[in-house]
Formats: structure tokens, C-alpha cells, sequence
């Protein structure tokens, strides 16, 4: 079945019908906004995983980028009366420019170096998030306008999963397709071995920055959603903790898997939701279960669980 189908169509398949059978489960709206949360974070993971996953590239401020893409629906519209989908675009665009224009000095440094680097682009964009509180409201956040389509305003935990649940499919969509085309295998070949690739013609430079820039524009868009959805942004969404999830879920998932992106999003988001029941032992369980997964499954869960699976067929 899967060869009828085709990898990609086989994911992408599952994907949809994981997200049709879901809300039959659901008792109450709290279920629909946790999926959404899901949704919302694993979009952001693919980004990072193209980044780290496809090119080898470090990044620990990738929350910088999903914090400009969060203000840029918060800002557009109250200061400068854009439409929430127009402000959408110019937080991408915004993203974009920026990765391009930093990503050109700082891709040139590798390992250690390229990590504090993109680690202090995330804590520039914090700063400047929490101290230009004319325009962003400073430590204590802003509101975000409901978004209005045709003169229907979307709100509700429902109406939001659906929406996540398509930006997620198009961000998978994408991500899938990028795998086959000269981009993508320039992307593993880099992976690889920079000198490898060098040799082998690929352009080192060019193409480190299209995954630095592809990975910012989908952080952008992902916060956006997440600003939309809850009516509200602070600076902690463009924060280095919150960098830090980023990369826990990719590296979680697996480093390279498109589908452990979504899974190592699933696992972060969902967890400390059902470890609330431990109170005090929450955050403590939650550590020791991420240290045992990855010293078990060194190469993330769904690398790790597809090599099972082969082992099993043989």
C-alpha cells in the first residue's frame, strides 16, 4: 500500500486522517486547543528540522523568528491598521529579510560558534521585543485583533484546530516535496560533508541561507497562528527557553524525519498536560522521561521506531 501510495502521499494521508478522527475523541474545547497548540509547534519544528535536520545547521534563537511572525499580527493591525493576514505576510517577509541578512556573516561560522551565534540573534529579538514597549507593550505582552474574514470573526478552540491543522498540512506538503528537488538533495549533501559538497559543486553559502531562511519563514508564520489563536502575545514566545523546545522537539523526534518533527511536538505539548496530575513531580518527570528517551533512542523516536520495524520484518 505504501508503494501504491508513495512516501510522501502515505504521510501526508495520515496526517489528515489523524486530524479527521481526532475531534470524535475530543470530550470538550480544552482537547481542541491542545491539538492546536500541537499543530502550531510542530509547524515551527519542521522549519527548524529543514534547518537542522536537511542542512546540519545550528540554530538556538529560532524563537526569535516565531516572536517577529507573533508581533507582526499584534503590531500590524493596532499601529498600523493593517489586516491580520496582510500583517501575517509582512511578519514572514520580515523573517525572511532578517535570516537573509544575518544568516549571510553568521553561517560562515560552524558547530559551537554557529550555535552562540543564532543564540544570540534570538536574545537581540527578545530584547528588542521587551524594551520597545511603545510598540509591543514590553514585558507585559499586547493584544492581537481577532482575525476577520468577509466579516466573520474566527475565534473558537475548533474553528483554530482546523485552521493549524490545514497550515500544518501545507508546511508538511512542502517540507516532503523539498526532499526531491536540487534544494533538498543539496540540503543532505551539505548535511553530509560541507568539503563533500563543495567539491561536488554545490553552492555552500547559497544554500545554507535558503534553509536559514526557509526555516525563519516558517517560525514566523507559526507564530502568527499561535498570536491569532490565543489574543494575546508576550516576549516569552520569542525567548530562549522557548528556543530551547524548539530544538528538544526536533532532536526528540528525529533529527532529518519531517513526521518527528510533528511527533517530538506531539510528545512536548502533550506531556506535561497529562503529567499534571504528579503537581510537584511535573517538571521533574518530564526531564527524567526526555534524558531515558534520548538514551534509548540516541537517533530521536521516529528513526528509532522505523529501524524497529525493519528489524521486525526481516
Amino acid at each position: 500500500m505504501l508503494n501504491l501510495l508513495g512516501r510522501r502521499s502515505a504521510i501526508l494521508i495520515a496526517l489528515a486522517v489523524v486530524m479527521a478522527v481526532l475531534p470524535l475523541l475530543f470530550p470538550s474545547s480544552y482537547y481542541f486547543r491542545v491539538a492546536a497548540l500541537v499543530w502550531v509547534s510542530a509547524l515551527a519544528a519542521i522549519g527548524l528540522n529543514i534547518l537542522m535536520g536537511k542542512a546540519g545547521q545550528v540554530s538556538l534563537g529560532h524563537a526569535g523568528f516565531f516572536g517577529i511572525g507573533a508581533y507582526a499580527v499584534a503590531i500590524g493591525p493596532a499601529h498600523f491598521g493593517l489586516h491580520a493576514l496582510l500583517a501575517v505576510l509582512v511578519g514572514a517577509l520580515l523573517s525572511a529579510m532578517l535570516a537573509f541578512l544575518v544568516g549571510r556573516p553568521i553561517l560562515r561560522l560552524k558547530g559551537h560558534y554557529l550555535a552562540i551565534a543564532t543564540l544570540g540573534l534570538g536574545v537581540l529579538v527578545a530584547m528588542v521585543i521587551t524594551t520597545e514597549s511603545g510598540w509591543t507593550g514590553g514585558p507585559d505582552g499586547m493584544p492581537v485583533p481577532k482575525l476577520s474574514l468577509f466579516g466573520w470573526r474566527v475565534s473558537g478552540s475548533t474553528t483554530w484546530y482546523w485552521i493549524t491543522a490545514g497550515l500544518l498540512l501545507i508546511g508538511t506538503w512542502f517540507a516532503l516535496n523539498l526532499d526531491d528537488t536540487p534544494t533538498g538533495r543539496a540540503f543532505r549533501a551539505l548535511h553530509d560533508s560541507e568539503i563533500a559538497a563543495r567539491t561536488a559543486g554545490v553552492h555552500v553559502e547559497r544554500f545554507k541561507l535558503q534553509a536559514f531562511v526557509i526555516a525563519a519563514v516558517y517560525a514566523s508564520i507559526a507564530g502568527s497562528a499561535l498570536a491569532m489563536m490565543n489574543g494575546f502575545v508576550n516576549p516569552d514566545q520569542a525567548g530562549f527557553l522557548h528556543s530551547v523546545e524548539l530544538v528538544t522537539m526536533v532532536v526528540l523526534g528525529g533529527l532529518g524525519s519531517i513526521v518527528g518533527s510533528i511527533v517530538g511536538a506531539a510528545v512536548l505539548v502533550v506531556l506535561p498536560q497529562l503529567l499534571t496530575v504528579f503537581q510537584d513531580y511535573e517538571h521533574f518527570l518530564l526531564g527524567l522521561i526526555i534524558i531515558v528517551s534520548m538514551i534509548f533512542m540516541r537517533d530521536g523516536m521516529v528513526p528509532m521506531l522505523a529501524k524497529l520495524t525493519m528489524r521486525a520484518r526481516r
